[in-house]
C-alpha cells in the first residue's frame, strides 16, 4: 500500500494552465476594448460631420426663408398688390382654359347610364393642379344615379366622389336631382 506524502510546505497545484487561460482571456478582452473604443471614435467623428452638414443646411434654409420673406413683403406692398391679384387671376384662367371639355365629356360619356342626364358641370382646380368636377345630374329613379356613382367609382379616370345634395321630385319637376363632386384625373 502506498501512502502519499507531500513534504512541500504548500501542496502542488496546476497553476500554469490557469495562468495561460487568464492571459488569453485578458488579451481577448483588451482587443475587444480597443475595437469598441475605435468604433466609438469613428461614430463620434461621423456624428460631428453630420452635425456640421445639418448646421450648414439649416443656415441655408434660414437664408432662403429670409429671402422668401423679403420677396413676400415686396409682392404684398400696396403698389404691387394689384399686379399680384391680376397675375393670380390670369393663372387661374389659364388653368381653367387648359382643361379639355372634349375629354371631360368623352370620359363622362363612358360612365353615364342611359337614363341619367347631366344638367350642369363646373370644373375647378385645387392648389395641387388637380381637377375636380361639381356636377348636377338628374334621373327618373335613384337607382340610375346609384349606377352612375358605381360607374364613377370603378373608373380609372375618376377618383373620390361625394354626393352633396339630393332633391326628390316635385310637382313641377319629375326627376331626382343629385349634386355630385368627383375628382378627375386630367392633369394640367
Amino acid at each position: 500500500m502506498r501512502i502519499p506524502i507531500n513534504l512541500a510546505r504548500e501542496p502542488f497545484r496546476h497553476n500554469r494552465s490557469m495562468l495561460i487561460g487568464s492571459a488569453l482571456a485578458a488579451a481577448v478582452l483588451m482587443a475587444t476594448l480597443a475595437l469598441l473604443i475605435s468604433q466609438a471614435m469613428t461614430e463620434r467623428r461621423q456624428t460631428e460631420a453630420t452635425q456640421l452638414v445639418l448646421d450648414r443646411v439649416n443656415r441655408q434654409l434660414s437664408d432662403t426663408r429670409r429671402e422668401q420673406m423679403t420677396l413676400d413683403q415686396q409682392m404684398h406692398r400696396p403698389d404691387n398688390e394689384v399686379a399680384l391679384d391680376r397675375i393670380v387671376l390670369l393663372n387661374e384662367m389659364i388653368k381653367l382654359k387648359a382643361t379639355s371639355w372634349t375629354r371631360i365629356l368623352s370620359d363622362l360619356g363612358k360612365v353615364l347610364p342611359p337614363n341619367v342626364r347631366i344638367l350642369s358641370i363646373r370644373p375647378a382646380i385645387n392648389s395641387r393642379d388637380e381637377v375636380f368636377l361639381d356636377m348636377q345630374v338628374a334621373a327618373d329613379a335613384p337607382e340610375q344615379i346609384g349606377q352612375l356613382v358605381l360607374n364613377l367609382e370603378k373608373s380609372d379616370v375618376f377618383g373620390e366622389l361625394q354626393v352633396n345634395v339630393i332633391t326628390p321630385p316635385s310637382q313641377t319637376d319629375n326627376f331626382f336631382r343629385y349634386r355630385i363632386s368627383v375628382n378627375y384625373a386630367q392633369k394640367l
